[in-house]
């Protein structure tokens, strides 16, 4: 028998609490299908089994899986296994290989005996499940649906080995707190640009090249001084699919075809950013240019700080010199957030890191936000 995974035990109550805000506000809106409240027993044993089945291997493969707390009769349309399974890290293991693909949960409830179950699967639980998906060996994401109508998962609290962090949604209502950030957190989600914005983010940190994508106003041409000219890869006339996609009437973007023509636009979109320099995109989605080199704008002067956070809980911002977050792509973003301020900037690191560099007007300097764990 293994031991204990002590980050369970540590974090169990707080994600509880978590939920316990969340249901309560959800039903006082009239919210309906909304999940039973988790119990800290419940939620400790789903994450010490699913921590140890992340490190085990099932013919060569990591286990990538993902768990919810729901009834089997909650769920639409489920797969019920004959005769549930006991949750045990080797249990997962076994059934990690056919449910790793996006979107499939195996359901966990218990018996009468209170005794922890799988279920079967399902792809639809009801609003604010607790979820908890293995990422990667030893790291472990807490996660929650705020509606059956969102397609997002909003991140509650990621732990990887012994480091344990909880998002801070008070991030949100920072000064100057890009918007993009608050729809991470769980907030906007009705904004199809806010979350178009979140899936480039996420494809662009999926391909794992790194890159850097600069978003700059519609209309504008004050970008080109702080890029080295002539553009190796401009794009002329502006490539405008993904901004026809976002401007479709709602009435258009409940099928699937909208939704996989999106997905494809997004991937297209965030693939260019692997090439070497920086790719272009105006706040309408309209794509300017890829492989752009950032030069420092004529008279302007050299970024010498940023303001560095991360919204998670007990984080403190730091000041720091751009060379100390990350390479040239860092320090070629914050110079080009710094001297077209209007402008925000994303850069994807090979390590996974990813970083939303943005203009404060209150503080008068760049502000870089770590951000891999809502992205998770």
């Amino acid at each position: 028998m293994q031991p204990s995974y002590p980050a369970a035990g540590a974090i169990a109550g707080r994600v509880q609490s978590h939920f316990d805000a969340h249901l309560a506000d959800a039903r006082e809106r009239g919210h309906r299908n909304l999940a039973e409240r988790p119990s800290v027993a419940a939620i400790e044993s789903i994450i010490d089994a699913a921590f140890w089945a992340s490190l085990r291997r099932e013919e060569g493969f990591v286990p990538k899986i993902s768990l919810a707390l729901a009834p089997p009769d909650r769920a639409a349309f489920p797969l019920l296994f004959e005769r549930p399974l006991r949750l045990a890290p080797e249990t997962l293991t076994r059934l990690a290989p056919a449910v790793e693909r996006p979107g499939i949960h195996l359901g966990v409830w218990p018996r009468e005996s209170g005794e922890l179950v799988v279920w079967g699967t399902t792809r639809v639980v009801p609003s604010l499940s607790f979820v908890l998906e293995v990422v990667a060996p030893g790291l472990l994401v807490v996660k929650h649906r705020r509606s059956s109508e969102a397609a997002k998962f909003v991140n509650v609290a990621v732990l990887e080995g012994e480091t344990i962090k909880i998002l801070d949604e008070q991030g949100a209502t920072i000064p100057d707190c890009p918007t993009v950030l608050a729809s991470l957190l769980g907030f906007d989600s009705s904004s199809e640009s806010l979350n178009v914005l979140v899936e480039l983010a996420v494809s662009m940190r999926a391909h794992g090249r790194g890159g850097a994508l600069l978003v700059v106003p519609s209309g504008s041409e004050e970008w080109r001084a702080s890029i080295v000219q002539p553009i190796s890869y401009g794009v002329s006339p502006p490539l405008i699919t993904l901004a026809e996609l976002v401007r479709r009437d709602p009435a258009e973007r409940n099928g699937h075809e909208w939704q996989d023509a999106l997905h494809r636009a997004v991937d297209a979109t965030a693939g260019l950013t692997a090439v070497d320099g920086a790719t272009i995109l105006t706040d309408t989605f309209e794509l300017l240019a890829f492989g752009a080199k950032i030069t420092r704008r004529t008279a302007s002067a050299r970024v010498e700080h940023v303001v560095v956070s991360e919204p998670v809980e007990g984080n403190v911002a730091a000041v720091m010199n751009p060379s100390e977050i990350g390479g040239t792509r860092h320090l070629s973003a914050a110079q080009f957030v710094h001297d077209q301020r209007d402008a925000m900037a994303y850069v994807a690191s090979q390590d996974g890191h990813f970083t939303i560099f943005a203009w404060s007007s209150c503080d008068e300097v760049v502000h870089a936000r770590r951000v891999e764990a809502l992205l998770l």
